[in-house]
């Protein structure tokens, strides 16, 4: 592509949510990128925002914007899963390529028609699903797939189970930890859930009352297992009120040879522990040198005065954008996968509700907390 990038950001501040994580920065200073205008309904300190994300205009409806600018990309920056699909939607009705936070919507039905829009219109979408473009994670599948820890057996991974641990946990945070065991393991074929309401097992009608707008949310405690095609059994759980002023969200990978661990905290290092044993026989971990090999072509050096995990990992994924878009291929982190993970939090609840394991990928659409009854 010759002429620049034309980015278009819909970062609408007037709706309150938990901490961004830089998505409306992605762009900035990546080689011919140029943010052409921001769609935000709130025009308090607006030149400030204008400033750091360099637009170049401004308008309060995202529509509008689309039509007007007619931007080559669009990034939608809401961490809520029920704005993405108006947005998505009016993006590939109008040929415009998505970078979109996580999730990219709560109802399958709607991934469904969203990927069918892609397709049609030809439009990438990608999902800021970040550990797929993170180093830390590619270094650790490398090193599982060189035979590191020996033959892989179990994923394990955990929420924050802060106030918000079991179903809206695995929902906000559980998507990345999910998601993370598509990328190193592929798809699940079934999953086999617990999830459970101050301690009773859950029943269709319970709802939580979420931090943030997310659909259908419920249980404080969650246990799934999922079943790998190649034998690795995947683990995911969280329970609620469990942190305690120190990051408990993280994944382990036990092999016959060793255990691969990374805490999602700051400094998200990548541990070792070289044993055959069980990881209670061994509790031995080396920090694994993380080298960065990749490189931007003339991008600025970023310094957005933000966790260097979001703004890495969100350059990466806005320049991966653009490089799918010329190749004509997926990005690495798209609307598939983020479907995939979507299918998996349904399976769970389905699981839990029929009583019984849940073949991957999911037959029914609908959300299992709003059916009326279980096949």
């Amino acid at each position: 592509m010759n002429r620049p990038w034309k980015i278009g950001i819909v970062f609408d501040t007037k709706k309150i949510y938990l901490g961004g994580h830089d998505t409306h920065l992605a762009f900035r200073g990546l080689p011919n990128a140029e943010v052409v205008a921001l769609a935000d309904s709130n025009t308090e300190k607006l030149e400030e925002r204008m400033a750091a994300i360099r637009a170049k205009r401004h308008y309060t409806d995202f529509i509008e914007m689309f039509d007007r600018e007619k931007p080559d990309i669009a990034v939608l920056t809401s961490r809520s899963p029920v704005d993405h699909y108006t947005q998505i939607r009016a993006a590939a009705e109008r040929g415009i390529h998505v970078l979109c936070e996580k999730p990219m919507t709560n109802d399958l039905k709607e991934a469904d028609e969203l990927i069918r829009l892609a397709e049609k219109h030809n439009v990438k979408i990608a999902v800021a699903l970040l550990a797929r473009h993170a180093l830390v994670f590619r270094t650790m599948k490398r090193m599982i797939e060189e035979g590191a820890i020996g033959t892989p057996l179990t994923f394990y991974g955990r929420g924050k189970e802060d106030e918000r641990g079991g179903g809206e946990d695995m929902v906000v945070l559980g998507t990345h930890i999910l998601d993370l065991g598509c990328f190193l393991f592929g798809n699940p074929e079934s999953v086999f859930a617990e999830v459970s309401v101050d301690g009773r097992p859950l029943r269709r009608s319970d709802r939580s009352i979420t931090k943030e707008p997310l659909g259908p949310v419920a249980g404080d405690n969650v246990f799934a297992t999922l079943h790998f095609s190649n034998g690795v059994r995947g683990i995911f759980e969280s329970r609620k009120g469990l942190f305690r002023k120190q990051v408990r969200m993280g994944v382990s990978v036990a092999g016959t040879e060793g255990i691969l661990s990374v805490r999602y905290d700051n400094d998200r290092k990548l541990r070792l522990s070289r044993t055959p044993f069980p990881p209670e026989d061994e509790s031995v971990y080396e920090e694994v040198p993380l080298i960065e090999t990749r490189t931007i072509p003339g991008a600025e050096v970023p310094d957005f005065g933000y966790l260097k995990y979001f703004t890495d990992n969100n350059r990466f994924a806005a320049w991966d954008l653009m490089r799918a878009i010329e190749e004509d291929r997926q990005p690495e982190a798209n609307a598939y996968n983020a479907r995939t993970t979507l299918e998996i939090i349904n399976g769970v609840y389905a699981s839990q509700l029929a009583g019984r394991v849940i073949p991957l990928p999911l037959k029914d659409r609908k959300h299992p907390l709003e059916q009326k009854e279980m096949d």
